[in-house]
């Protein structure tokens, strides 16, 4: 058993009758409790659940539900048969914090599960809904229980970042996996977007020497604080935080990268309107993705966003070897940027 497994079997009930699988053990159940703290991994599990389904059905009916703000009879509602008979999928969320109504009927509905249909529990910790967890970890309903408990252990992280890796089928040496780990301990979600970022740009094996041209300064200060106090609009500190990381080694190549990650979430939720749950499944975020996006989005308009992303491709070549002079381009990126691409 890998290191995350232990962690996360460590945080459950020895006496559970149903399996208790890691989230990238995920596989369907009439019922899945997907519990934990992990945020991330947890929303990378329902995710997973959702295109398998779709592979195996496309015309798969996707239902989303916030049990903290439950209409009594939703789910019995979601869950009855449709006219052609497509399979089911109800992701509920915020289940400990769920209300009075949605802890009944969802105790009655394990005691009858709908065919062909999934319903998904993201339980995120404390004891609001313990009873219902309890049975159905008691075997009611049928249900299986993926675990999604927090990586602490830098060894945990390590295997996670390495099963990025190998997934993507891209080599990546020990001493780049301790770098990546070092600089992003304290967030895997960020551990797994620089494991993308590395897995996209690199075309031969990933070294310690890739690592540190991407994310070398990041200590001091890194590529998405720079992004983060420009799309803020502190031009000044964006500018001081960019020169000390570039006086720390940072490339200009991986900054670029920083913008347009964040950027093209930005680009994505723009005047679109729901819950952050449900926009995460819909354009295959996290959460908190989706509810920092929402945040830097506060006094855009759609023409200063299309003039950023302009700014940001002219930015990226140049940084790439088609201008003379990267630390200037990305100079004026990061002007166009804090001014929300207002002349």
């Amino acid at each position: 058993m890998k290191p995350a497994q232990k962690s996360a079997s460590k945080s459950t009930p020895k006496t559970a009758a149903i399996p208790q699988l890691a989230w990238h053990q995920v596989r369907p159940a009439p019922v899945l409790l997907v519990s934990g703290t992990e945020s991330f991994l947890a929303e990378r599990a329902i995710r997973q659940l959702r295109d398998f389904l779709k592979l195996e059905d496309p015309e798969l009916e996707v239902s989303d539900v916030q049990a903290d703000s439950y209409a009594p009879g939703e789910i019995l509602t979601l869950a009855s048969p449709s006219l052609f008979g497509e399979p089911r999928l109800i992701r509920v969320r915020s289940v400990e914090k769920c209300t009075d109504a949605f802890l009944t009927e969802a105790l009655d509905y394990l005691q009858n599960p709908a065919e062909d249909t999934y319903l998904v529990l993201r339980h995120g910790g404390g004891v609001r809904g313990k009873k219902l967890l309890d049975t159905i970890r008691s075997g009611v309903g049928g249900g299986i229980e993926i675990v999604c408990a927090e990586l602490k252990k830098d060894t945990d992280k390590h295997d996670f970042a390495s099963a990025e890796f190998k997934t993507a089928g891209k080599r990546v040496t020990a001493s780049a996996l301790r770098a990546l780990v070092s600089a992003f301990s304290d967030d895997l979600a960020e551990l797994s977007a620089a494991c993308q970022q590395l897995i996209s740009d690199s075309s031969a094996e990933v070294t310690e020497v890739t690592v540190d041209r991407y994310y070398g300064g990041r200590v001091e200060a890194n590529a998405f604080k720079v992004a983060d106090s420009a799309i803020a609009g502190r031009h000044g500190e964006a500018l001081v935080t960019l020169r000390h990381a570039l006086s720390s080694g940072a490339d200009p190549v991986p900054i670029v990268a920083a913008f347009a990650m964040k950027i093209r979430t930005m680009a994505k939720l723009f005047g679109v309107r729901g819950g952050s749950g449900q926009l995460a499944s819909q354009f295959g975020l996290a959460p908190w993705q989706v509810e920092r996006a929402q945040r830097d989005l506060r006094g855009w308009s759609d023409e200063g966003l299309a003039r950023c992303i302009t700014m940001l491709a002219e930015t990226d070549a140049n940084v790439k070897g088609g201008g003379r002079d990267p630390v200037f381009a990305l100079e004026r990126l990061i002007g166009v940027i804090a001014r929300r691409g207002e002349d």
